[in-house]
């Protein structure tokens, strides 16, 4: 959960190719390579305050997996709301995001 954190941390999403590599040895992941220009390379103690934040991050992109999932296909979204109309189409999308929902973030 080390990228979450980052990106917490960051306030955005970084490239993990290119500005922060991570690696795992076997004992957990970590930072191997810094190259984030805009905040200097967080320490362990910063990070883990932003535990809380991360656990929400990652229960978000749970949230939003499974809704794109029940929403299928953009193809599939035109025909439902050709066959049923566009406000069968926002409720459907509604009670979806009800059955997902994100935490505040």
């Amino acid at each position: 959960m080390i990228d979450k954190k980052i990106i917490a941390y960051l306030g955005r999403t970084p490239d993990f190719l290119e500005e922060v590599k991570l690696q795992d040895d076997g004992q957990g992941a970590y930072i191997k390579e810094w190259n984030a220009t805009d905040k200097p390379k967080p320490t362990d103690a910063q990070l883990d305050a932003l535990s809380s934040q991360a656990e929400t991050l990652k229960n978000n992109a749970i949230a939003v997996a499974n809704r794109q999932k029940e929403y299928g296909s953009i193809a599939s979204q035109i025909e439902f709301i050709t066959e049923k109309g566009l406000e069968a189409w926002k409720t459907n999308v509604q009670s979806i995001k009800t059955k997902y929902p994100k935490e505040s973030e």
